[in-house]
């Protein structure tokens, strides 16, 4: 019996890149189901991966920053079909034409004329990007397909409100004691509020827990594992951060969300309009989202706007 015909996706990027490509991979999904999807993306990705029901594979690839991999570990025959979610110019083509796919499907750049893809348009929403993408070749896509299913593990703190203050950058950074004012004011409430961040981000979550009085049992510091962070977000009375990977889970498994952006704004990186997501932005001039300095816009952002948010959720929920 032969082998299936392959086919290579590029996104080898964060947890919120991933869960807002989810429309566009099971859109490749429905569009090649004899193929292997393969997805190229970072190996702790693997759970979230698994998690869409589109990707057959994962093939372990990333690079610091928002970089294009160096190179793939690629084995076997071509690929017979490879997409390029991951980026619109030269370096991420390149990767994929080094396979030397049968097909590549990728955005159209001066740099890569040989492509005769989609015109890439920089202040469209990430979700709508890719499905317009997929379209442009025929592909039926549907940018509200992003559901997760129900995690099935237990929450570690069922009910509790998740405060997330890490991000893929200082720029998205809400400052730390205005966290700590919002976690304040909701325990006087009654409310248990609990902190989360990355592998990298100890130092934040401990300033956060100390500063916000948090007992040990409400810091999960350290990167939880995908299905424990999921089980935490899935059964969240609210859960409150920048424009991060934590949002759009909240986003993929319906919890309820208030959402700080800065410098990026919600056209281009929000949650779907419902009343069950929230989101706080003031209009001002684009700044660097991977930049060192928390953006001027994200500072207008004050903790009485983040619980007035949180009253609108329960108002709405």
């Amino acid at each position: 019996m032969s082998a299936p015909p392959r086919l290579l996706v590029l996104r080898a990027l964060g947890l919120g890149d991933l869960l807002a490509g989810v429309p566009a991979l099971r859109a490749l999904r429905r569009g090649f189901p004899d193929h292997e999807l393969v997805l190229a993306a970072p190996e702790q990705l693997a759970p979230v991966a698994a998690a869409t029901g589109a990707v057959d594979r994962l093939l372990p690839a990333s690079a610091p920053g928002r970089a294009v991999p160096r190179r793939l570990d690629w084995t076997g025959p071509p690929p017979d079909v490879a997409v390029d979610l991951h980026g619109n110019g030269p370096p991420s083509h390149r990767l994929l034409q080094s396979l030397r796919p049968g097909r590549l499907l990728a955005f159209a750049h001066p740099g890569t004329p040989e492509i005769d893809g989609p015109p890439w348009y920089a202040e469209e929403h990430e979700r709508d990007r890719w499905c317009r993408f997929l379209q442009a070749y025929g592909i039926p896509a549907d940018a509200t397909d992003l559901r997760l299913p129900s995690p099935p593990e237990s929450s570690p703190a069922s009910g509790a409100v998740v405060l997330h203050p890490g991000a893929g950058a200082p720029s998205r950074c809400w400052p730390v004691d205005r966290y700590a004012a919002v976690a304040d004011a909701l325990r006087e409430r009654g409310h248990r509020v609990v902190v989360t961040g990355g592998a990298d981000e100890e130092d934040l979550v401990a300033r956060l827990a100390k500063e916000a009085r948090l007992p040990d049992t409400d810091v999960f510091g350290g990167g939880l594992p995908f299905g424990r962070l999921s089980a935490l977000v899935a059964d969240a009375r609210a859960v409150v951060s920048g424009d991060t990977g934590i949002a759009h889970l909240a986003v993929a498994l319906g919890a309820p969300s208030v959402t700080l952006f800065g410098p990026v704004p919600p056209s281009r990186w929000g949650p779907p309009a419902h009343p069950r997501h929230q989101v706080l932005w003031h209009p001002g001039p684009d700044g660097d989202p991977h930049g060192r300095r928390t953006d001027p816009v994200l500072l207008r952002i004050r903790p009485e706007d983040v619980l007035d948010a949180l009253d609108r959720l329960t108002d709405t929920t």
